[in-house]
């Protein structure tokens, strides 16, 4: 059975300051590599690699950081070139207004809190190093964190962190178990030679 996705968002309280001066550097990691792939195609391995370096020696960022705006790039980049097959675009080149900025495994968790029933701060990987941050959970946040405690989803690995109207948040990706309820109704049908008869059965 196929696992459906949601996202919750999550408010921070007091984001580090390393937080915002990692969105601009991060943004145009992505707008020129999206660039790059709408222009050409692809993204070859070499360079990927080239990039790499050159962005490494650039933007005082970490490299897992880097490698997911990469990352994110290529995906903006195809599917980019896919709207415009479908004539559903008509500019040059992608335009990367803002950004979801993506922690992958091991560049961020929820450090001790984990293993409890009400995790209250995740710890993040920036310029300078780990760095706490408080998060503001809600009711639909602590419905699916008890859908994972209950083995009934599972937290996705990856993180992502976005600001929106000067406030920041965190994106908890969970899939979840569909729940299979059996019918509460039938319908029966009787076909005969020259009538048909349909009842409707509560079970």
């Amino acid at each position: 059975m196929e696992r459906v996705r949601r996202a919750i968002a999550v408010e921070l309280e007091c984001p580090p300051p390393e937080l915002s001066a990692v969105e601009e550097p991060y943004r145009r990691i992505v707008e020129e590599v999206a660039a790059y792939v709408a222009e050409r195609g692809t993204l070859e391995k070499e360079k990927y690699n080239d990039l790499y370096r050159r962005f490494r020696k650039q933007y005082p960022l970490p490299a897992q950081l880097i490698q997911q705006a990469m990352n994110q790039g290529v995906e903006i980049g195809k599917s980019f070139l896919a709207l415009k097959r479908d004539g559903r675009v008509h500019k040059p080149r992608p335009e990367v207004r803002w950004v979801s900025i993506r922690f992958a495994k091991d560049s961020w968790s929820y450090k001790k809190a984990i293993s409890t029933a009400a995790p209250v701060k995740i710890a993040v990987s920036l310029p300078g190093g780990r760095r706490e941050v408080w998060i503001k959970p809600h009711r639909r946040f602590w419905l699916y964190w008890w859908k994972t405690l209950r083995g009934k989803a599972e937290l996705a690995s990856t993180l992502m962190l976005k600001r929106r109207r000067g406030r920041w948040y965190a994106v908890f990706v969970f899939d979840v178990k569909p729940e299979r309820k059996p019918p509460a109704e039938v319908v029966a049908l009787d076909v005969n030679e020259n009538s048909v008869a349909v009842a409707r059965l509560s079970l």
